[in-house]
């Protein structure tokens, strides 16, 4: 075998050692998605559990707010003492608040409190209906609280109603905060760095003169953005649409609107809100980058915050 022939051979075997390695980091990384995917979903299904359990216990006690309204409208008319009643539906109240902590939920101490306002209503019927005995409530009486208690009944469904508002419109205020507090990617430029440290900018390189990429930009001035360290994403895409990464040098994943999403190279920045130049390098470890059109994305708190795009001849 001559001495071309060898570097061919030598070549080939290269060749399919970086194949079996890619393939390895492939299969590496779905079994890590998997997993986690397979985490995600037991994760939502606890949260969905406890939730409904927590609804299921907030509609207990909005019933039991209810029937409290009642017996306190009730002897109040029969001109009973409702200072234990009106101690207790303030309690009750606390209790509701307190669903609001899901993490703190324990089904088994609201269960307890739920037994014993129940008891206690039961207890106020007797006397309730004792009192009745005593004054002599005729029919007309029982009319007007009837009356009264519809009244209550319509004014909770009212305030139910105004606290669904409030918080569809708190949650859609949320969502525009959290938008307009998105960063900016802006005068966004990709730069193709020699082994030799030259550089080249432009929309064209040749492959032979790319070790690794510079992208540069300036992150835009926005007031509503909090000036605190921010995770900025870089993902180069191929012409076929994978992305060039090497988690060897630093390359990894990111959640994207509920998506794990492969990143070339990350870079944490101090945001001033200065308009600030920053800098992301790329190299490619080595491995030649193919001819064709390559996409250049930005990331940054969930959103894409840059974009732009070069060519390799």
């Amino acid at each position: 075998m001559d001495y071309n022939q060898e570097q061919k051979q030598d070549r080939k075997t290269l060749l399919w050692a970086a194949l079996a390695v890619l393939l390895l980091l492939n299969l590496v990384l779905v079994y890590f998605i998997y997993h986690e995917k397979q985490e995600n979903n037991l994760k939502d299904n606890i949260i969905t559990a406890k939730t409904e359990e927590v609804l299921f216990t907030k509609t207990k006690l909005d019933s039991i707010s209810a029937q409290l309204d009642i017996k306190i409208a009730e002897i109040q008319q029969l001109g009973g003492s409702v200072d234990s009643l009106v101690a207790l539906k303030a309690q009750l109240e606390r209790d509701k608040q307190e669903l609001k902590n899901v993490n703190n939920f324990a089904t088994a101490n609201y269960s307890k409190k739920i037994k014993s306002y129940e008891a206690i209503l039961n207890q106020k019927d007797s006397e309730i209906i004792q009192l009745k005995q005593e004054l002599g409530i005729v029919t007309s009486k029982n009319e007007e609280l009837s009356q009264q208690v519809s009244g209550l009944e319509s004014e909770r469904t009212r305030l139910s109603d105004s606290v669904s508002n409030y918080s569809s419109l708190n949650r859609e205020l949320s969502e525009k905060v959290s938008i307009a507090s998105a960063l900016r990617a802006e005068n966004l430029t990709i730069h193709a760095v020699s082994s030799k440290g030259k550089e080249r900018d432009g929309e064209k390189f040749k492959a032979k003169r790319i070790d690794k990429l510079r992208v540069n930009f300036q992150l835009g001035e926005n007031g509503v953005a909090k000036q605190n360290e921010k995770e900025i994403y870089l993902r180069i895409l191929d012409p076929e649409g994978a992305v060039l990464s090497d988690m060897a040098t630093g390359s990894g994943s990111f959640l994207f609107n509920g998506k794990e999403m492969i990143y070339s190279s990350k870079q944490v920045v101090n945001f001033t809100n200065t308009g600030q130049s920053v800098d992301i390098f790329y190299g490619r470890g080595g491995i030649a980058m193919k001819d064709g059109k390559y996409a250049v994305e930005v990331f940054s708190e969930g959103f894409k915050i840059g974009k732009g795009d070069f060519t390799v001849k």
